[in-house]
């Protein structure tokens, strides 16, 4: 049984098949650790056009994503989620993202049911019904909510148990509490010297409380 699942509501599945297919992400659905669902919001319009998008009462450019579909869409999923969970959709309107809120993401559901906007947004009375919460994962606008929710999803499966083998991987990461939510030291590998770039010599003395000063005065 899988530890953490995320259930996506999009107009474009086909968005994720990459994402969810290849390196960390492929293995850890193979070990169970986390599961991804696929949901297309147009299966759930009740329009014969599979129509999902309305002008918006007011006016102003650019269309919404209507009520109808994404009531039944992401009551259906609430339905079928046999775990804790929660609803988030993406906006520039929403909190922006730190590592603080991954980690409280990580533990505090067992189950993401993630809402892709597209167009101009959604009803508003779909936020105010049905999300628990809205997230940004930065100042800028995308042309969809797609690519926020692989990046909220790839950013929490993370650090869900097992998925990346090692948790010391992420405990002495950027902005990790461990380093203060700093971002990360400089790190280099073989060879020790690249057309006459050498790496600092007190990486290669062996002494860990050296290094370990010298990693800490790199924190930015």
């Amino acid at each position: 049984m899988y530890s953490m699942k995320f259930s996506i509501l999009t107009l474009f599945p086909a968005m994720f098949e990459s994402l969810l297919s290849e390196s960390i992400l492929k293995r850890a659905q193979e070990n169970k650790h986390i599961e991804f669902e696929l949901y297309d919001i147009r299966d759930f319009t009740t329009d014969k056009h599979r129509r999902v998008d309305h002008p918006p009462y007011g006016g102003g450019a650019g269309m919404l994503l209507a009520c109808q579909p994404l009531f039944d869409c992401i009551e259906a999923v609430k339905k079928k989620a046999k775990k804790s969970h929660a609803v988030v959709f993406f906006t520039p309107q929403g909190k922006r993202l730190e590592q603080i809120d991954v980690e409280k993401f990580s533990e505090k559901y067992d189950e993401y049911i993630l809402v892709c906007g597209h167009y101009e947004g959604i009803d508003q009375r779909v936020r105010d019904s049905l999300v628990d919460y809205e997230v940004s994962i930065g100042d800028f606008v995308l042309t969809g909510g797609e690519l926020a929710a692989a990046v909220f999803s790839d950013a929490v499966s993370r650090l869900v148990p097992g998925v990346l083998g090692k948790q010391e991987s992420f405990e002495r990461e950027s902005f990790s509490e461990i380093l203060g939510r700093k971002r990360e030291y400089p790190q280099y590998t073989r060879p020790e010297n690249f057309r006459g770039m050498i790496v600092p010599e007190v990486l290669l003395s062996g002494h860990h409380q050296k290094i370990l000063d010298w990693q800490n005065n790199k924190l930015t």
